[in-house]
């Protein structure tokens, strides 16, 4: 439970501290390769990361980070990123730009008029994204099981996993483990 939290917490605020940048980029300003990065940002959500598996694996094992949490978090940061970015473009956009020149006339730079005008106005949008990011962080297992091997280690999705064996299924262990795995989702919503 507690490398669980520790990696879905860590991650989840990477991807929105680096989503919200991202997002803000794309919806206020205009530059070559605006529509190619979003077409980039959205053919990786298109993509099974399993293709990516095996590099990933090799990459991660040269630079001695398997068997860690780091390792997770830097996997689960890069598969969120794109989706968060794209998730906080849509909220930003709904944001009247005239918010940000209002700040900026007022003395703020872009990055204050960001944190301290839009960030407070988007925040149900930031909060849900959060969520979600925090609830596929805590639910991903395929990962866990190929770059964690040590079980001090291992996050909570693998640890069920340890419930199911090749010839049985202990489901009182199994069933007690799912209704502790739902508490930290149900507590987030």
């Amino acid at each position: 439970l507690r490398n669980s939290l520790i990696v879905s917490l860590v991650a989840s605020f990477i991807v929105i501290g680096l989503g919200i940048l991202g997002a803000y980029a794309l919806a206020r300003y205009e530059f070559t390769g605006k529509a190619q990065v979003m077409l980039a940002f959205l053919a990786t959500q298109m993509i099974p990361g399993l293709i990516a598996l095996a590099p990933l694996y090799l990459l991660l094992s040269k630079v001695n980070l398997l068997n860690t949490l780091i390792a997770l978090i830097f996997c689960y940061v890069g598969g969120m990123v794109p989706f968060a970015t794209i998730m906080l473009r849509g909220f930003l956009q709904r944001i009247p730009p005239e918010l940000d020149e209002a700040a900026l006339i007022d003395g703020c730079n872009r990055f204050t008029a960001l944190f301290r005008v839009v960030f407070p106005v988007a925040l149900t949008g930031i909060a849900a994204t959060f969520i979600f990011a925090l609830v596929q962080c805590w639910n991903e297992l395929f990962l866990a099981m190929v770059l964690i091997d040590s079980d001090g280690n291992k996050t909570f999705p693998v640890g069920m996993r340890s419930f199911v064996g090749a010839y049985y299924i202990e489901w009182g262990g199994l069933a007690a483990s799912v209704m502790i795995g739902i508490i930290p989702t149900v507590i987030m919503f």
